[in-house]
């Protein structure tokens, strides 16, 4: 019910607005020690809805290693973002990077930003229901950066047992 909840509020907002909102967040996160100090980050290619994180990846990926996910399988793999000529669209429609980009190990990897469908403020994240960022998360151990809209940030959330934290949740208005 709360996904259903999260994307009608979304609906409520233009195009527009969501990337002004989106360019707020980015800014915000842009200010953290932990987004400036890491060298090796994680994050993803936005799809409508979602924080949009086109312009940071193509502002940031010549200074730091940037890793996206590719889907395979159930799992997610991290691989290094080399410019748009790299991406592919894959899955659901999400914009990937090609299966021969490289690999990093995860030793390298100082940070991952996180979508997520709704977050709480006990730094809970709700994602989409399939289950490839719990999986990932459970296999990193690197601070966690969840990015919502101000709206998708709750008071509490439904949280299962292999849920995990965030460390930061950044939304246009605050950072938690």
């Amino acid at each position: 019910m709360l996904r259903e909840d999260m994307a009608s509020l979304k609906r409520s907002y233009t195009k527009t607005t969501l990337l002004d909102l989106s360019a707020k967040i980015m800014e915000r996160l842009e200010g953290t020690d932990l987004f400036r100090q890491a060298s090796c980050i994680a994050l993803y290619h936005a799809i409508p809805g979602e924080v949009q994180t086109a312009a940071l990846i193509e502002k940031w990926y010549r200074e730091k290693k940037l890793l996206l996910p590719l889907i395979k399988g159930n799992d997610l793999q991290l691989l290094l973002y080399a410019g748009k000529e790299s991406l592919k669209t894959g899955v659901y429609g999400i914009l990937e990077p090609a299966e021969d980009c490289e690999a990093v190990p995860e030793s390298e990897i100082d940070l991952i930003i996180v979508p997520g469908v709704a977050f709480d403020r006990q730094y809970n994240r709700l994602g989409r229901g399939k289950g490839f960022y719990d999986r990932l998360l459970s296999t990193l151990d690197v601070p966690k950066i969840g990015i919502c809209y101000d709206f998708q940030l709750k008071d509490r959330i439904p949280v299962e047992p292999f849920d995990r934290k965030m460390d930061l949740i950044v939304t246009e208005k605050e950072i938690l």
